[in-house]
């Protein structure tokens, strides 16, 4: 039997590769709904610490960071991507909670990194900086509904040097729920194979949906629309205090799925989507202002092809019938992507942090302690928002005291050292265990 030979393509295959795939994720932003930090309702927000200083030291003792800060290992000739969407006053945390100089870039149309009112990739950095201090930091935003641009900022940080990404915030429809997609292909393509020292690690939250998740097969309750239980064709949502939901479905392709969203008090439809059909996944999404008091259903109804599975999210609001796995959102959901869960001081999962398996991949891959404290507000930063975050800085170490390794082999080295005290965890929940250093 011969031997099979792989050749690589000339350069301008390759080149026409690449755009083909930001032609097929530019047609999916046609259709794609925004950008969610991973938020977790106000009321499992954690209370203030007395004594923020002491449990960062306890915390960065857990993980082993004190020992390779000891040899020399800071961070230093590691640069560290943050995307992110929330960057409004960076610049009076400079030489504080972040380092004295960060490089910024802005992907949105009027090109405003701080444009949203909000810290979230401050508190992002910070975690970076307080596990890392000599590491370069790079903060980058884009416009939140085109993931053509995010695959741009993406590649731009590379461009800039960063061989660590961390991202803390979700969209469900950018995938099939399980890994698949033009966009994942895309940022597979932009991040490396993983056998070079240039090729980029990226970490993720694993998002804080564990509980307004359903996933599973399509069940008919006779008149076309899906049985979330037994007789039952309505899944209750919860809006949260002052938000809009959006109630986001994705599946591989197969079926033709119409989501809607009815308003139970008024016997009215809140709002309408037909599938959207794109390279490797399809999706659809609404987006609806609740009215007070009022009870509000999603309903998933079949219109064509044949049935199969698929994942409904709700962002800004809570679910009634839930299922716990496979609850892990993009980017978190590839497997070019490391996605990190949270889990309490006691070594439990937090009850909101999203579960594996997403298709064929353990997910999460680690877990961090959350909440994490940070020095210039009196809250800590909680979710998994603070725990990807965590095990960008410890790459970033790691990185630092081996430049030349390829980024797979620190990948491993990570995912080799996570453990836990009593006995390894491969249930979905918390991956191969608690974030540590070799």
């Amino acid at each position: 039997m011969m031997d099979r030979v792989l050749i690589r393509p000339p350069r301008r295959q390759r080149r026409v590769r690449s755009l083909l795939l930001l032609l097929l994720v530019a047609c999916l932003s046609l259709y794609i709904p925004r950008t969610f930090a991973a938020s977790i309702p106000k009321t499992t927000v954690d209370t203030v610490d007395a004594n923020p200083s002491a449990l960062r030291a306890h915390l960065l003792a857990d993980m082993g960071v004190p020992a390779w800060h000891t040899k020399g290992w800071r961070g230093q000739g590691v640069k560290v991507a943050v995307l992110d969407s929330g960057f409004r006053g960076y610049k009076t945390h400079l030489g504080e909670a972040l380092p004295e100089h960060v490089t910024a870039h802005s992907f949105r149309i009027d090109g405003n990194l701080e444009a949203k009112d909000s810290q979230h990739g401050i508190l992002c950095g910070e975690v970076v900086h307080a596990i890392a201090p000599e590491a370069e930091l790079l903060f980058v935003n884009w416009e939140t509904e085109q993931p053509e641009q995010f695959i741009e900022a993406v590649r731009w940080a590379r461009r800039q040097g960063a061989r660590i990404i961390t991202c803390s915030l979700i969209m469900p429809t950018w995938s099939d729920g399980e890994g698949g997609g033009a966009v994942h292909k895309a940022l597979a393509e932009a991040l490396g194979k993983g056998d070079k020292p240039e090729d980029v690690l990226f970490f993720a939250c694993a998002g804080n949906t564990a509980q307004r998740h359903w996933g599973g097969s399509f069940h008919d309750g006779g008149d076309g629309r899906h049985e979330w239980a037994p007789g039952r064709t309505d899944n209750l949502i919860r809006p949260w205090e002052g938000e809009k939901p959006s109630v986001e479905l994705c599946w591989r392709p197969g079926a033709v799925y119409e989501l809607s969203v009815q308003d139970l008090t008024t016997e009215r439809e809140a709002g309408r989507c037909e599938a959207k059909i794109g390279d490797g996944h399809c999706c659809a999404a609404v987006k609806f202002d609740p009215e007070a008091g009022h009870t509000y259903a999603a309903r998933v109804r079949l219109v064509g092809g044949t049935p199969g599975s698929f994942h409904l999210t709700v962002l800004g609001g809570g679910l009634e019938e839930t299922t716990v796995h496979g609850s892990v959102p993009f980017p978190a959901d590839g497997r070019e992507v490391m996605a990190v869960g949270a889990e309490d001081r006691e070594g439990r999962r937090q009850e909101y942090s999203s579960c594996g398996p997403n298709g064929p991949s353990l997910k999460p891959d680690f877990a961090a302690v959350v909440p994490f404290p940070s020095l210039w507000r009196t809250r800590p930063f909680s979710g998994t928002s603070a725990a990807a975050p965590q095990a960008a800085g410890l790459a970033a170490l790691l990185r630092s005291a081996h430049s030349d390794w390829p980024a797979e082999r620190s990948r491993d080295a990570l995912l080799g050292a996570a453990h836990r005290p009593d006995a390894p965890n491969l249930t979905g929940e918390v991956g191969r265990g608690d974030l540590h250093l070799p």
